[in-house]
């Protein structure tokens, strides 16, 4: 096997299996209601729908009968009564009733997912059911907690989720890719440390006394002042990646504000090998009653945002339209991303690795 062949099958691409035995977010809390709701995640269609006591139910978008998609039936009370032939099932999957059949019915069920809601995010796991600890959920309670504001917004993007972790991982291309928002000219040679613990990497960049970004200099109110910038990041699993910002006036004055936060949470899951469901929300410590920083985090977020989803879309139509036969080049700035990369095929490997029996003794 050459050098080339052997690096990708250590580091996931495009071609990777998705994960499937992990927390990823399936929508947020304002988008399930009562009514049908289908998604597609993971390479599965998924219909949605809130029941009365406002619990959640999940199940696989698909009459096991002749295929009709459940989210085209119709919701009456806490069932889906199929649109094509009438069968009714229970939030858990369950048949009810058979019209044609009304003694039939009692051995079939459709597949349920495992759901957690923790506003604004609802979890959905896609695995073996069995494997869904909740307690591998993240903690992101700061999106609802009334010392931080936050805006947000969402994508469907055209990529791999392997690509958009390591996008998010590289903050070098900051200084170019984003260079009216996040990005400064020093940004991309400041000091990297990376770190893994586990399945989580880690990176961590510092800057002193440099001019902040415009997406942090007008909200904070320090347009040509000198900062110590701070950012840290993480990829704590397959659904995404979780940052802080931290900037500290360099030369304070009286009675001056001198440290303000921001938490950058990026959540995405896979709707097929190259699209994704992606949201992102950024949420900061200060002015929190002042809605002309809202808007202006927000449209400085969303800029920055499409600049990434517009080059992400542009990677993977060369990545999955040309030859195989591409070696890639790597710099030291890339090690979060490779790390993150043998994590994902390991994980990938280890699902599709074929169960062994015990033999009796």
């Amino acid at each position: 096997m050459s050098s080339a062949a052997t690096s990708q099958r250590q580091h996931a691409d495009h071609t990777t299996p998705l994960v499937r035995n992990a927390w990823y977010v399936a929508a947020l809390s304002h988008e399930i209601e009562r009514n049908l709701l289908p998604r597609t995640l993971l390479e599965t269609r998924v219909v949605f729908f809130r029941k009365k006591d406002g619990s959640i139910s999940a199940l696989h978008d698909r009459c096991p009968h002749r295929s009709f998609p459940l989210s085209k039936s119709q919701l009456q009370d806490d069932t889906i009564v199929c649109g094509y032939h009438g069968i009714t099932y229970d939030g858990t999957g369950r048949c009810l009733h058979v019209p044609s059949a009304p003694n039939a019915g009692g051995n079939i069920k459709i597949r349920n997912f495992p759901v957690v809601e923790r506003a604004p995010l609802v979890w959905i796991w896609m695995g073996d059911a069995e494997q869904a600890d909740v307690a591998l959920i993240p903690d992101f309670s700061f999106l609802s907690a009334p010392t931080w504001k936050t805006v947000s917004g969402s994508f469907h993007m055209h990529t791999n989720y392997v690509a958009m972790h390591e996008n998010l991982l590289d903050q070098t291309h900051f200084t170019f890719l984003h260079a009216g928002s996040v990005g400064t000219p020093e940004w991309a040679t400041s000091p990297l440390d990376v770190s893994q613990n586990g399945d989580t990497v880690s990176l961590r960049r510092e800057l002193k006394k440099s001019l902040p970004p415009g997406i942090y200099a007008v909200p904070m109110k320090l347009e040509g002042r000198m900062v110590d910038r701070l950012s840290e990041a993480s990829f704590f699993g397959p659904a995404g990646h979780l940052a802080l910002a931290k900037i500290t006036v360099s030369e304070p004055v009286a009675d001056e504000r001198e440290e303000f936060r921001v938490n950058i949470l990026h959540v995405f899951t896979p709707e097929t090998q190259n699209t994704l469901h992606y949201w992102w929300f950024n949420s900061r410590d200060f002015g929190l009653d002042d809605e002309d920083a809202s808007k202006f985090l927000y449209e400085a977020s969303h800029a920055a945002y499409v600049e990434d989803v517009d080059a992400l879309s542009w990677i993977s139509d060369i990545v999955t339209t040309e030859s195989e036969d591409y070696r890639e080049f790597s710099f030291r700035s890339d090690r979060p991303g490779l790390m993150m990369r043998q994590i994902l095929s390991r994980l990938a490997v280890e699902e599709q690795a074929p169960v062994t029996a015990v033999a009796a003794e």
